[in-house]
């Protein structure tokens, strides 16, 4: 079974992935015909109640497919409200095809009694709630009626997810839902037809843009709702813990605040001025830490243990100590990967190591771990944890489900990427469940050292990788970079960039463009691609 928002992402890699979702509707549309067909003899009037999202674009490309029924298409509403491009093409294709089509406002004006089955075509998986007007007067009529009523992917007015309804909803005899069952369905008494549209496998078990979807931000949110992480490390190290909270920023995070041996916390904070630094007496995090550990991790919602903690015996003393304290998700990286083994916790933990130390964890020893799927589910079942394991294609399961990554670039094998991609699971745990927050933080991860290296394959920096973190969260392509910028020679102080142009006589212009304050982020940034003049 698969979920609404789950299906929603799906179907947003399937498109990733060259499967377009003009294509899908066809699929979906010529299935639902098929049923049609199968419950109505040839020349039955099959009345259609399309709403004006996809639910009725579907619809609208099933009355192609019944040329041999009588077919009268009823849009709720008008064609210029209909949700999306694709089903207000195929709005338009029933015009142009002479295929009876009608807009209506009141349901009344439909003669449900003239018709050998009804199609309902209204509201779709992506709908909860109570059904509103036209919708709700549209669904008494079909039920009063004692025709037999096909639903397209989940009766209207039933939660595709829970099976509930709010007030009104459709009585369905059958349902045609499409790639997988919902778990709605369950509770319908009706025959539930599962119709396979075409989404490649791939496109449910690879992450993809579809992954991020459910990440938008409250719009009248406050100060912390959209998370508040706490970064515990540091000591022998301390870079990889202030690029971990600088990456939980950057991923969504709202307040982060790291944890560090006195000694280091100056130079903890020096790195960024958005970091909290809170320090710790001792140099090295240590058993007398705990308590004060404790009642830091009570107080946000999620925790990463491990960037730069070291691997004295008193560093992994402490986080077994503090893992058997706490509840809560926390995030394990690092050195301190292998004390879980040997933890009894409440908290919902989501390690991320690589291969080697995923072996030294005791886990299976693995070369791809696409191919050791179910050794490490396994192992992922023995600890009760979510397991991220880091390779060329990553491997993300929570013992009973599994997702690859395959994002990234050669140029990751640089130190510290590791620690970027702790702090942004950490962020994102705070409000997604943890094999989804793992997955998305692999792909945005993976993304961002694409960005940041513009497809050259050395010379990339973890530091570059935080600041490429929002661009790769994002389903929309945007970047506050140009196209075609491209990085001129320049000496200390004033640097030089030009703008690729074209003329009206066909020909390229450079524009010069010169700045004294560009900060050096914004320098890597604007370095682009090839070097050539382009049109803009």
């Amino acid at each position: 079974m698969i979920t609404s928002s789950r299906m929603a992402a799906v179907d947003r890699n399937s498109a990733a992935l060259g499967i377009p979702r003009k294509q899908l509707m066809e699929s979906s549309g010529g299935a639902l015909a098929r049923r049609i067909q199968d419950v109505a003899d040839t020349g039955s009037t099959v009345t259609l109640v399309c709403g004006r999202g996809n639910n009725g674009g579907d619809a609208f490309v099933a009355a192609r497919f019944l040329s041999d029924y009588e077919t009268r298409v009823y849009l709720l509403g008008r064609p210029e409200t209909i949700q999306t491009e694709i089903a207000r093409k195929n709005w338009d294709a029933l015009g142009n095809a002479e295929i009876s089509r009608r807009m209506i406002s009141d349901p009344r004006a439909i003669d449900f009694d003239e018709s050998d089955v009804i199609v309902d075509a209204m509201l779709g998986t992506g709908v909860t709630g109570q059904l509103r007007e036209p919708e709700a007067t549209c669904t008494d009529l079909i039920n009063q009626s004692q025709t037999p009523v096909v639903s397209v992917d989940v009766p209207s007015g039933i939660d595709a997810d829970t099976g509930e309804r709010e007030g009104v909803a459709v009585d369905a005899d059958h349902v045609v839902t499409f790639h997988d069952s919902k778990p709605g369905l369950e509770s319908v008494e009706a025959t539930i037809t599962v119709a396979d549209i075409g989404i490649p496998d791939a496109a449910e078990r690879f992450t993809g843009p579809g992954d991020l979807l459910g990440l938008s931000r409250i719009p009248h949110g406050h100060k912390g709702e959209h998370g508040e992480v706490l970064v515990v490390g540091g000591g022998p190290y301390t870079g990889a813990p202030a690029l971990a909270g600088q990456a939980a920023l950057r991923a969504g995070a709202d307040l982060v605040r790291v944890v560090v041996p006195e000694p280091v916390a100056r130079e903890v904070q020096s790195y960024s001025e958005d970091l909290i630094v809170r320090p710790l007496p001792g140099d090295r995090i240590a058993p007398p830490n705990v308590d004060q550990l404790q009642d830091l991790a009570a107080a946000h919602d999620s925790v990463v243990v491990g960037p730069g903690l070291g691997d004295s015996e008193a560093s992994q003393s402490a986080v077994a100590d503090l893992l058997e304290c706490i509840d809560g998700r926390v995030v394990v990286d690092a050195d301190a990967l292998s004390v879980v083994p040997t933890v009894e916790t409440d908290a919902n933990l989501v390690c991320t190591p690589h291969r080697g130390e995923l072996a030294d964890m005791g886990g299976p020893a693995v070369e791809d771990p696409r191919n050791s799927v179910e050794a490490i589910e396994t192992y992922a079942a023995e600890l009760d944890i979510t397991l991220l394991v880091k390779a060329q294609t990553d491997l993300i399961t929570d013992r009973h489900r599994h997702r690859l990554n395959r994002t990234g670039t050669p140029a990751m094998t640089v130190g510290g990427t590791g620690d970027v991609l702790a702090g942004a699971v950490g962020a994102l745990v705070c409000r997604s469940e943890p094999l989804q927050a793992a997955a998305i933080g692999a792909y945005a991860n993976g993304r961002a050292g694409t960005l940041a290296t513009e497809g050259r394959n050395r010379g990339l920096l973890a530091t570059d990788l935080p600041d490429a973190l929002p661009e790769a969260l994002s389903d929309d392509g945007s970047c506050w970079r140009s196209p075609g910028w491209r990085r001129l020679p320049r000496d200390s102080r004033v640097h030089t960039y030009d703008r690729p142009g074209r003329r009206s006589d066909g020909g390229c212009r450079l524009e010069t463009w010169h700045s004294q304050t560009c900060y050096r982020q914004r320098w890597d940034r604007a370095e682009s691609v090839d070097g050539c003049c382009h049109p803009w």
